[in-house]
Order: structure tokens, then sequence, then C-alpha cells
């Protein structure tokens, strides 16, 4: 265990960090920048001095669950996660689970895209989306945040009318064999190992599919989607990684000139609305 560095970082990372980052109102004018420590000792779910001693470079080893609530409190990313594994002496675990927060400047790219963009975790739910997607895909806005979830609506929902059985098919293969992999990388996250119950329990073609222990990681995607309102269109899905947050902005796109390129400048013209 290294207790000066161990103290520094945790000093650096609490300073960098505003009460608006961790949901915390700002009250009044702070003397120091960053969150208070007690404010970290409460997010972290430790007393206030034993985290006072941490960053005195005077407290004991803190154990890994100490070091997980450390993490999750500072907000620290993977790699960032590991560091301070390793500067207490442990070596790091897995990941606790698929982050859900999506970075301002990956908002504000898809917000200003005049193409279809939606930002995925590993586990495949739609954590954000522009305009241009909900007249694509559908209005994920009108959906409870757990019905934002691709893998439910392929497997569970029933209803794919939106795309060809080819492409339907080629999809499902493909997503069961990155959700395995996914599960490996969180296999912790009761959120994954709880949808992954759910698909086994409710879709025999989603069993059959996983008792292939197939592992990859999705990386493009072509597509045939049947929009109701301006017909076939064949997108090409080319998929953004974000490493920092696990995630995936995938951008719907189609040969320039095409009618299923025209289809696509049609539907952000018309959004959302019926044609009927």
């Amino acid at each position: 265990m290294d207790r000066a560095q161990l103290a520094e970082f945790l000093r650096v990372r609490r300073e960098r960090l505003t009460p608006a980052d961790v949901g915390l109102p700002a009250g009044l004018r702070r003397r120091t920048p960053g969150l208070r420590r007690e404010e970290v000792a409460t997010l972290a779910t430790m007393s206030t001095d034993y985290y006072t001693r941490l960053e005195q470079a005077r407290a004991p080893r803190p154990s890994r669950p100490v070091l997980t609530g450390l993490a999750r409190a500072l907000r620290l990313s993977d790699a960032e996660r590991a560091h301070l594994f390793r500067l207490a002496g442990e070596q790091p675990g897995p990941p606790p689970g698929p982050p859900a927060d999506v970075r301002d400047g990956v908002l504000r790219m898809i917000a200003r895209l005049d193409l279809p963009a939606i930002v995925l975790d590993a586990k495949y739910d739609v954590l954000a989306w522009n305009r241009q997607a909900a007249a694509l895909l559908t209005d994920f806005s009108a959906l409870p945040p757990r019905d934002r979830n691709l893998l439910r609506q392929r497997f569970l929902n029933g209803d794919q009318s939106r795309f060809t059985p080819e492409a339907t098919r080629e999809f499902a293969r493909e997503a069961a064999a990155d959700l395995r992999a996914a599960s490996a990388t969180y296999p912790d996250d009761p959120a994954v190992a709880s949808l992954i119950a759910e698909l086994l329990a409710g879709s025999p073609e989603f069993r059959d599919l996983w008792s292939h222990h197939e592992v990859a990681r999705q990386q493009s995607l072509c597509q045939t989607i049947l929009h109701p309102e301006v017909g076939r269109i064949d997108v090409i899905c080319e998929i953004l990684v974000v490493p920092d947050r696990d995630q995936r902005v995938v951008l719907y796109t189609a040969d320039p000139g095409t009618p299923s390129d025209q289809a696509l400048r049609l539907l952000d013209v018309i959004g959302t609305q019926s044609l009927a």
C-alpha cells in the first residue's frame, strides 16, 4: 500500500468533483474546491474520520468494499478505479456494472448530427438518442426506462415488423454473443444477471443462441428497416466506442444518393409524426 500516493489521489479526485456531479446541492459558498470530505464519506458509506485519515496517509489498509465505495463516490473511470485498488495494495476486480451516465460531449455530438444516433451500454440499454433515431426506430421517451433495452424489444416484445427476418436474425445472434461478453466483464452486476435470466425464461430463441456460447463484441451491422411512413431503408450501423464508459454510439447511415438516403432525409423532416 502506497499511503502517500493514495492520499494524494483521493484528495485530487475529490477536489475535481462538484456537488452537481454527484447530485448534491451546492449550498453556501465553499472555502475549498470540490466536495467536502464528509460528503465523500457519506457517498462511500464510511465514517468521515476514516476517510479523513485516508487523505492524511494515516489510515490502515482499506478493504475491497471500502475501495469500491470510494470509486463509486468519486465517479472514477475503470482505469482510475484500477489505479485506486493498486495504490491500496489490491488487485482490481471486475467493475461493478455498466455505467449509465453519458458524457456531455457525447450528448452534444449526437444532438448536432443530421443522422439517427443512439448510445448503448454493454447490456443494450438505450441511454441517449437524438430526434432522428426516435423517428427511425421508436420514440424512446414514450417508453418506461426498463423497456428502453434493445434485447428486451428483440426477444420479448415479439413485434419485429420494422425489420426484415434476415436482419433481425443476424442482430439476435450477434447481440447474444455480445451480452455473453458483457456478463464476463460484469460478473457481479445484478442488472446484467437479471436481464440474462429474463431472456432465458422468456425466449426459446435466446436460450438456443445462449447455448452456443459465442462471445464477441458487435462492431458494425447492416440492417433493412421497414418504416411505416417512408418504407424500406437499407442502413449501415457504424459503432463508435466510448472506452471509459464501455458505451457505444450507434450511427445509422445510408449510401449517398440512394432511396434509403432520401428516406432518412425525409425522416429528418417529418420526425415522429405520422403522414397518414
